[in-house]
């Protein structure tokens, strides 16, 4: 069993050399197609990142009247908290948000002393609900809508957040649909360019194939040669993605630090590389192995 193995795997490396032009060819075409791979997981990252920022900063603010007591207002937290779609519910007491104002606007020396002339907080008691998915807004604007709770509530800023958090889930959409698409017909493109590459390496050695088939060789004996060949392809591919992506992620890395302080690409990329290079891995050998075996299964077939 490991004589034969040895001798598919030396076979397989023997397909791979002789035809040298093909098999470069077919890996400059499955390096392309694993860099676009490795840059859309790159991309998703980075589209995570600022996602994820953006959520932080968006949540809908409930306004409770004047008269609202703080019992009931406590009561609808806890009822918002027990829903499925919120993640966080925070309670600003009318003297916290006051706090707050007079916090972020102690420089402004007009509004600190029309402050002062007030006789009372002209501020209002609120809640920042944010939510575990931005889709998810829309149904918790509409909850706020119920009749329990809508006596005590003076305004909801739903609103004037809804065109941001429309376009954030429109963003979504789009670069997962586009992100998708670009790999599927990216891998097309790589399984064609290898199938033909092992089929030509097949018609070059046809005459081997069939002295086999006339001594007895099985069809797992005829085949594993060529997904070992398929194989090769997809770790070779692999490495030289890697050194494509390597040297782009760490020139790019300071200036996507200067639009996403958040993010240190070079530091998440070096920490999550093995990882990377299993996902490069798996997906250049998948693509080389599909390949190999449709090829020889056609030719196997003829």
């Amino acid at each position: 069993m490991i004589t034969a193995l040895v001798r598919v795997i030396k076979y397989g490396i023997q397909n791979f050399l002789r035809n040298a032009w093909l098999s470069g060819a077919t890996i400059v075409v499955m390096v392309m197609t694993l860099t676009v791979f490795g840059g859309l997981i790159i991309g998703n990252i980075i589209a995570r990142t600022v996602i994820n920022s953006i959520q932080e900063k968006i949540d809908i603010s409930v306004y409770f009247k004047n008269d609202s007591p703080e019992d009931e207002i406590l009561r609808i937290k806890s009822i918002l908290e027990s829903l499925p779609e919120v993640k966080m519910v925070e309670y600003v007491s009318k003297e916290e948000a006051l706090s707050i104002f007079k916090e972020k606007h102690k420089d402004d020396a007009t509004i600190s002393q029309a402050l002062e002339q007030l006789n009372e907080n002209p501020l209002l008691a609120s809640l920042n609900i944010k939510a575990r998915q931005p889709e998810e807004y829309s149904v918790i604007a509409g909850y706020l809508n119920n009749d329990s709770i809508k006596p005590f509530v003076e305004k909801v800023s739903y609103s004037q957040n809804a065109a941001v958090i429309n376009r954030l889930n429109k963003i979504l959409s789009i670069s997962r649909n586009g992100g998708m698409i670009l790999t599927i017909v990216m891998t097309l493109i790589a399984i064609l360019i290898t199938f033909n590459t092992i089929r030509l390496a097949i018609y070059s050695s046809r005459e081997s194939i069939n002295i086999m088939k006339l001594v007895g060789g099985s069809n797992f004996f005829i085949r594993t040669p060529f997904l070992v060949e398929g194989v090769i392809y997809g770790i070779i591919s692999a490495f030289l993605s890697l050194l494509v992506i390597g040297p782009v992620v760490y020139f790019a890395s300071p200036y996507i630090k200067v639009m996403i302080p958040e993010l240190n690409l070079w530091q998440k990329f070096m920490s999550d590389i093995l990882v990377f290079f299993s996902y490069q891995l798996i997906f250049g050998v998948g693509v080389g192995l599909v390949s190999s075996f449709i090829a020889i299964g056609k030719y196997l077939k003829d």
